[in-house]
């Protein structure tokens, strides 16, 4: 799709001016901007002759991303799901996505594209029996992006027959560990290769930051699959001591067929996260993403068909939670269901399991973490810094999010200080262009819910501190808020917002900021700011989370595990090799090495 684009510069008749995008052959997760000079052809509106500044992205190159978003004036647009890079004079939320195909006349070229729209079953594209579509729309500007296959039970129904199928007759569960390894290897080369294209889909039906995704979530995603690919010949089983008359050895062995349902927040990265360990532990996958956020799921779909996975081994059914998620989580027929979501959805996975096979089920959920500043930190810059990423990267969509921020009151006036002066480097504004930090809402409807818990905060007797400018619609776009004074028994400390909030809570003692990090019916995550080496050990072990991080923002890498304590998770994790023995079962096998049975009656 994007690399039929790789021509000269196209000149069309507009007061902007499309370009080309150049991807070199080196493999590295950078995006850099190369720079040239183009002439415009003349704006009919202002019959004026312009000249402007020639950007590509270029994969490998030397200047980092962030550069891009030093200049408001580059982005990456979306037409009918082509990828251009366009100059343009300020924010500009693009309204060339539409729901159709159709034809884009560049230089004289006729430039069809076409992003696959239905369920990825048994290595074919399948429409839903219905005939229902599911409107995936930009929620950056309420455009139609695309019509998608609303999937039911009877295609969930199928494409667990495919996985059962695939997986009993050992087409990927017996193949040789080394294949699989180079086949998972092969699909995250593809995903590189079409890095820039998975970015714009995330940023175009998610509202993400696309310099978010071209930074993060492709190529943090790639490099999971690989881990775990390379997992597939390392792991080994093993032996348990014996008397010499015995043999005892514990395997591991595939689940099954694994559903898995997966979040709008992260479209592309927590797909990853569940089917690179599913598939490199030998089991055949289902999985429904989420209703909003389809597109890239199923484009992993066909390059893993690319790749090698055989067919029936990777289906994507996409679909409403209450009816495709819903038969997924109650099917007698799968063994397993990993889900990443709400807490409250995670429940009514729980319960459909329970209620059906007793599957095996594991949760990641919701969260409310907190960030523990103490009165001792040298660099509050730094902290700083850190803390702004924790609160409101992604828009704080992300059930990491570090949306409590206790802080000693000997060092809070100053540290609110140096946020302040930061909101400004916080841009809101459209996900396309490469200087926004703060995309949009993921709809309407969970803006107002956002808006609602601020309305919330204001009632109960917190005071905003400081807030970023509002760009865009206030019913799409929300910008970074600071509340001051907040009591950690109120809604915005207890219940996870989901978007740009920040909750300041004064604290005197060690003892008294950890019961107020522990006060929380979640536990998924928590970041420590000290300069005291023995402090940060303790209170990282007295905080009831799943990550705890000293000095920084950060979930670990795709060696440690990730998940939750209490609501936030249920068994299991993601990444690391921990996250392969959930796809697995463990397996005693005892042999008699003195029976006769085999040898016949012993000598006396």
């Amino acid at each position: 799709m994007v690399e039929r684009l790789l021509r000269p510069a196209v000149m069309k008749e507009s007061s902007h001016s499309m370009f080309h995008i150049h991807k070199s052959a080196k493999r590295n997760s950078g995006y850099t901007l190369t720079l040239g000079q183009v002439s415009r052809r003349p704006n009919p509106a202002t019959t004026t002759g312009l000249r402007g500044e020639l950007y590509s992205i270029e994969k490998g190159g030397q200047k980092d991303i962030e550069e891009l978003r030093s200049s408001s004036a580059v982005a990456v647009v979306v037409v009918d799901l082509v990828v251009v890079v366009e100059i343009v004079d300020g924010l500009v939320i693009d309204d060339a996505v539409d729901a159709k195909v159709r034809e884009l006349e560049l230089d004289g070229a006729k430039l069809s594209t076409k992003v696959q729209r239905l369920a990825a079953i048994d290595g074919k594209f399948v429409d839903c029996a219905s005939g229902e579509k599911l409107q995936s729309e930009n929620p950056a500007t309420g455009k139609l992006v695309a019509e998608i296959a609303a999937c039911g039970a009877s295609e969930i129904d199928h494409a667990v027959r495919a996985a059962r199928t695939a997986f009993e007759d050992g087409r990927w569960s017996t193949l040789a560990p080394r294949e699989r390894m180079k086949i998972l290897q092969r699909l995250a080369d593809l995903l590189e290769e079409h890095a820039l294209e998975f970015a714009v889909l995330d940023a175009v039906e998610a509202g993400k930051p696309i310099a978010d995704c071209l930074e993060g979530d492709v190529p943090e995603t790639a490099t999971c699959i690989r881990f775990h690919a390379e997992s597939v010949d390392k792991v080994q089983d093993q032996i348990s001591p014996t008397d010499p008359d015995h043999l005892a050895m514990i395997v591991r062995e595939p689940v099954g067929v694994v559903g898995l349902i997966t979040p709008w927040n992260f479209p592309l990265a927590m797909v990853g996260w569940k089917i690179a360990p599913a598939l490199a532990t030998g089991n055949s996958v289902v999985l429904k993403p989420a209703e909003l956020t389809s597109l890239s799921a199923i484009r992993l779909a066909e390059l893993a068909l690319e790749a090698g996975v055989p067919p029936g081994v990777f289906n994507v059914v996409p679909g409403l939670g209450a009816t495709a998620g819903a038969a997924l989580a109650a099917h007698m027929d799968v063994d397993m269901i990993g889900f990443t979501g709400s807490t409250l959805v995670g429940r009514l996975v729980l319960e459909a399991a329970a209620k059906s096979n007793l599957k095996r089920v594991s949760l990641e959920m919701g969260g409310k973490s907190p960030q523990l500043v103490f009165d001792d930190v040298k660099d509050l810059d730094e902290a700083a810094d850190h803390i702004m990423s924790a609160a409101f990267w992604n828009q704080a969509e992300n059930c990491s999010c570090g949306s409590r921020l206790i802080v000693h009151e000997a060092v809070k006036d100053e540290l609110l200080g140096k946020l302040k002066d930061r909101l400004v480097a916080w841009e809101v504004g459209d996900p396309l262009l490469l200087s926004t930090k703060i995309g949009s809402m993921i709809s309407i409807s969970h803006a107002e819910k956002v808006r609602g818990f601020i309305a919330s905060a204001q009632e109960e007797g917190a005071q905003i501190f400081a807030q970023g400018a509002q760009r865009g619609p206030v019913n799409r776009f929300i910008p970074p808020i600071i509340f001051d004074n907040v009591d950690n028994r109120s809604s915005l400390a207890q219940e996870e917002v989901f978007g740009p909030v920040l909750a300041v809570i004064p604290f005197k003692t060690e003892t008294e900021a950890v019961a107020i990090a522990n006060d929380s019916k979640y536990g998924l995550a928590a970041s420590v700011y000290t300069s005291n080496l023995s402090r940060a050990h303790r209170v990282a072990r007295k905080l009831r989370a799943g990550n705890v991080s000293v000095n920084c923002f950060a979930e670990g890498n795709e060696t440690t595990p990730f998940g939750g304590y209490k609501q936030s998770g249920f068994i299991g994790r993601d990444k690391s090799l921990e996250a392969n023995l959930q796809y697995q079962e463990s397996k005693t096998i005892w042999i008699d090495l003195a029976s006769t049975v085999a040898t016949g009656k012993a000598e006396t």
